[in-house]
C-alpha cells in the first residue's frame, strides 16, 4: 500500500509542477504536512543533497523521499510516479502542438505557465531560505531577536553570491566548497 501512495502523491506533484526541480518544494511542504514522512528540515537536506548529486533535482529528491519511506522500491517508485504524468503529456501535446503553436491562446497559456513557474519557483526559494537563515524555534524559546537569526549561514550565502558574482565558476565548485564550509562551521 505505501508503494502505491508514494506512486500517487508524486503522480499528482509531477502532473501539477511545472518549472522544474524546485517548484517541486511546493507540493513536498503539502506531502510532508499530510503523510509525515519527513521533517521540513529533511526536505532543507532534500535540496541540498539534490543540488549537490547529478540528474534532475525533482528526481533526486523524488528518489531520496522513496528510499526514506520505503527502501529501494520506494526509491524506484517515487520518481517513476513523478515522471509519468510528464511522459503522458509530452507525447499528447507532441501530437498536437505543431497545429496550434501559433494559436493566441495556446501563447497566453504559456505566458501564464511561466509566471507561475517563477512565483512557485520564488517560494521554494524563500522557504529554503528560511530554513538556513532563521531559528524560530531557538527564538521561541528564548525571545531574544539575536537567536532568531544564523548570522553565520547569512554570512557565508552572501559571500558565496558575491563569489560567484566575479568569478562565475561552474556551479559544482561552489557546492563542494560550501560542503566543506559546513564541515568546518559545524565542528
Amino acid at each position: 500500500m505505501i508503494y502505491l501512495r508514494l506512486y500517487w502523491e508524486f503522480f499528482k506533484t509531477g502532473l501539477f509542477t511545472i518549472g522544474g526541480g524546485l517548484a517541486t518544494l511546493p507540493f513536498l511542504y503539502e506531502m510532508q504536512a499530510k503523510t509525515g514522512w519527513f521533517t521540513v528540515q529533511d526536505i532543507a537536506n532534500m535540496v541540498a543533497i539534490s543540488e549537490s548529486t547529478p540528474g534532475p533535482m525533482g528526481i533526486n529528491m523524488a528518489t531520496f523521499t522513496g528510499f526514506t519511506v520505503a527502501g529501494i522500491p520506494g526509491g524506484i517508485i517515487a520518481p517513476i510516479g513523478l515522471v509519468t504524468p510528464s511522459i503522458i503529456v509530452i507525447v499528447i501535446i507532441a501530437n498536437i502542438l505543431e497545429r496550434f503553436k501559433t494559436n493566441k491562446y495556446v501563447q497566453y497559456a504559456m505566458y501564464g505557465l511561466r509566471a507561475a513557474s517563477a512565483g512557485l519557483i520564488a517560494i521554494a526559494g524563500l522557504k529554503v531560505a528560511q530554513i538556513a537563515f532563521l531559528h524560530p524555534e531557538l527564538f521561541k524559546e528564548t525571545h531574544n531577536i539575536q537567536d532568531l537569526f544564523n548570522p553565520i549561514a547569512i554570512i557565508f550565502a552572501l559571500a558565496l553570491y558575491l563569489v560567484y558574482k566575479k568569478t562565475n565558476k561552474h556551479p559544482i565548485l561552489y557546492i563542494a566548497a560550501s560542503a566543506v564550509m559546513g564541515i568546518v562551521l559545524m565542528m
